[in-house]
This record gives C-alpha cells, structure tokens and sequence, in this order.
C-alpha cells in the first residue's frame, strides 16, 4: 500500500482459513482522506465478483478504531517482482496476463469504476484451481466512480482535488497527470499498454531522474517502440501497445474488450475464449438494465448490494423494502383468515349434532368430530413468515437469517359413532376463542 498502509497475514478463526489483513498505518489513521479511499477501497472492490480480482471478505475496527480490511490469502508474487527476477518475458505468457487483466479490469469498467493505478505492482500471480497461473488485480485505493454510482462519486470529489496527481506517475496516461479526476476507461488503457511494453523490453516506455522532467516526457515525448528494443516481438503487439500510448484518448482503443481482441493472435490457446469474456462482460453492461445506485452511506460504512450492510465492527441486515414488508403482512393475514374459517365451520358442524361426551377433552391435540360431519380441510397458507435474524456485532461473523417457521394447525379427522348414552349431555369442547 505504498506509504499508507501494511498486508499482514492471519488466521480466521471462524473460517479456519488464511486470510490477508489490510491495515492503515497509525501516520495515516489522522489522515481523513487517507481513511475514506481505504474504505473507499472496500466498497469498490466488494462489488466485483470476478476470480481476477482479490476478494473482500470482511471489514472491521481494532479496539483503538483503526480500520482493517479482511482479503482473501494469496500465494505467489507481484508482477513487478516476477520481472525484477525473470526479466522480458515470452510474448504468450506476457499476452495471457494482460487478457486475465482485461477482464477483471472489463467488470470494473462495466460497474463505472475506474482503477487509476495499474501498474506491475498491482497485479497478483498466483496459481489457480487447474495449476496454471492466475493474475488478480489489486488495491482499488484511488479508483474513481462513474456512470450511474452518483453517490460514491460526490463523496469521492471530497477525497480527490483538481490538481491531485494520484497513482505511480510512470504507468499514468497523459490526461491523469493533468488532473486524476477528469480521467476515463482510456486511462486504464494507456497503463495497461505500459505494462505490456515493461513486460516484452524490461523497461517502461519513459524514464528521468525527477517527476517533473518524467511528466514533461509523459505529456511530449514519443516512446520507443517496442520493435526497436526487441525486433522479435510480432509487429501485431507493437502495434496494439503503439496503440494504448497515444497521447491523446482518442486515438487508443475505446474499450479493453478491443484490446484484448487485438491480443488474441498472440496469446495462449485459451486466448480468443478469454477475449470474448471480456466483452462478454461489457455488451452484458451495455444492452441490460443500468446498475443500481447504492444508496448513499457515510465513508465508515461498506455497502452491500442485495444483502448486508457492512460497516467497521459491525453487522446488520438490510431493512426490507415496502414491497416486501407488505406482501408479508398480506401473506399472514390470509393465514389468519383462512384458519378463522376452518374453525368456525368446524364449530357449526359439530354445534347440531348431540354425541355426548365423546367430545376433545383438555389437553389433547386433535379435535374429534361425529361421523356424520364432514371434516373441513385446512387452507393451506400461500406464504409463510420469516423469523426475524438477531444481528452481531462480531467483526468476523456474517449475520445469517434464521430458520423460516411455518404455522401448524389441528385436522379434524372422522370417528366410528358409539352407541346413545344413556343420560343426554351437553358435548363440551376445548376450542380456542376465534377473537384471541
């Protein structure tokens, strides 16, 4: 996490699993906007559902109020450190990683998130369930809220000013370096095309002694091309890389779905299968509903589509919509009903006939009836009640509703009549008041 944060490695005890916790330093803890992009950081990345992004599994508060993160454990290296010790890699092993990015980075864009720190650093080599390698994008700390989340990016535009440069300045685009909030997707493309370049040269594409002369580079200069530093490499991926680094938006390609349709020639065999998720994920975004727009939380608080609202050392349930709270209510009222009406039918059935004291007595569980009555069956209650789930405040504990119950009722059932008693006496019955 730079200068803001450590990752430390832990055991759940719940889970009885490694994980990975994320902690802000104790110089930043002061720091309000350092505080709100870390659980900004959380907020993002709990939406993204892909197997290329680490996942979140938890979030809560040490005793003296430091937030934490609770991440899925990783196993392997940073990108970064991958290059620092092979160097240039092979042009289809290079091509496979930047598709495994395109993807995670295509789910993100398709949620309106933008990432703005890409860079080989971020970008996880593990290994995967088949044994092959398995990239995950990391540290969504500065990404920016676009598109239909209106919410997170008015409470974003307080933790970002116009003229913040955010991000490693190396793998930043042109348009990011003159202002980090009135960047794109085409952002994320130009430092995806960077990181391809330093994986087929072992260089980035501009390099100087100060941030200054580097941003002057950045913003004029032409790189080299990547032919020049290794003719080897097809003209098919220089061209592509050429491509993501143009200096002006425009000229790149308009979405990572093309991106990784131009790598495909150049990839894994899996490589064409890899680009059509990609866009997959992106015509899903396009031709369906818009996003949702989470309702506005404060900047402590992680909220979660569909389920819980997740804040630092606490866990509650979604209160449910009218929708649902009323067809409830609907749904117990037939029950009510339905059950008054068997009973009350029950009571006329039984109320003409004179079968002594073969009646129920105190105390027994079934109601019996006379011969001559038919038994009324029970309504059968189209919807059932949910018990209401008790909240913890368990940092670690997920709130799970508890078990749904379901009403029971007696059935009458028919007996053999007995023979006429010989003294007349009145039947008695045990039935509740139809009132209660």
């Amino acid at each position: 996490m730079g200068g803001m944060g450590v990752v430390v490695s832990a055991m759940h005890l719940e889970l009885e699993r490694r994980v990975a916790l994320k902690f802000l330093l104790p110089s930043a803890l002061a720091n309000a906007v350092a505080v709100g992009r870390f659980a900004q950081e959380a907020r993002a990345v709990v939406r993204l559902k892909s197997e290329h992004v680490a996942r979140v599994i938890d979030v809560g508060r040490l005793e003296n109020g430091a937030p934490f993160i609770v991440m899925e454990y990783l196993e392997g290296t940073d990108l970064g450190t991958l290059l620092e010790t092979r160097g240039r890699l092979p042009v289809h092993e290079a091509v496979d990683y930047m598709l495994q990015a395109c993807e995670a980075v295509a789910e993100a864009h398709a949620l309106g998130i933008i990432h703005r720190d890409l860079k080989p650093r971020n970008l996880f080599v593990t290994t995967g369930v088949d044994g092959q390698p398995l990239v995950k994008v990391l540290d969504f700390g500065i990404s920016k809220f676009t598109g239909a989340n209106v919410s997170q990016s008015l409470q974003q535009m307080s933790l970002t000013k116009t003229n913040d440069i955010m991000g490693s300045p190396m793998y930043m685009s042109p348009e990011q370096l003159r202002s980090s909030r009135r960047v794109d997707e085409r952002s994320d493309i130009w430092s995806l095309g960077v990181i391809l370049y330093e994986c087929l040269t072992g260089k980035v594409p501009f390099e100087a002694d100060s941030v200054t002369e580097l941003c002057a580079m950045l913003l004029q200069d032409a790189h080299k091309s990547v032919g020049e530093l290794r003719p080897e490499v097809p003209p098919g991926v220089t061209a592509a890389i050429d491509r993501c680094l143009q200096k002006h938006p425009e000229g790149r390609f308009l979405t990572v779905a093309d991106l990784a349709a131009a790598l495909v020639p150049f990839g894994p065999p899996d490589a064409a299968e890899q680009a059509e998720r990609v866009r997959t994920i992106l015509s899903a975004r396009a031709n369906g509903p818009s996003a949702p727009e989470l309702t506005p939380v404060p900047s402590s608080r992680v909220a979660v589509t569909g389920g819980t609202s997740v804040s630092w050392g606490e866990t509650q349930l979604a209160p449910l919509k009218k929708g649902t709270r009323r067809a409830s209510l609907i749904a117990v009222a037939i029950v009510v009903l339905g059950m008054g009406a068997g009973v009350i039918v029950w009571r006329t059935a039984t109320s003409g006939t004179n079968e002594g004291p073969h009646a129920a007595t105190a105390g027994s569980a079934t109601a019996t009836a006379t011969a001559t009555a038919t038994p009324t069956p029970t309504p059968t209650p189209t919807a059932t009640p949910t018990a209401t789930p008790t909240p913890t405040n368990h940092p670690l504990v997920s709130t799970r509703p508890t078990a749904t119950t379901k009403p029971t009722t007696a059935t009458p059932t028919a007996t053999t009549p007995h023979p006429p008693p010989t003294a007349t006496t009145k039947p008695t019955t045990d039935l509740p008041n139809e009132r209660e």
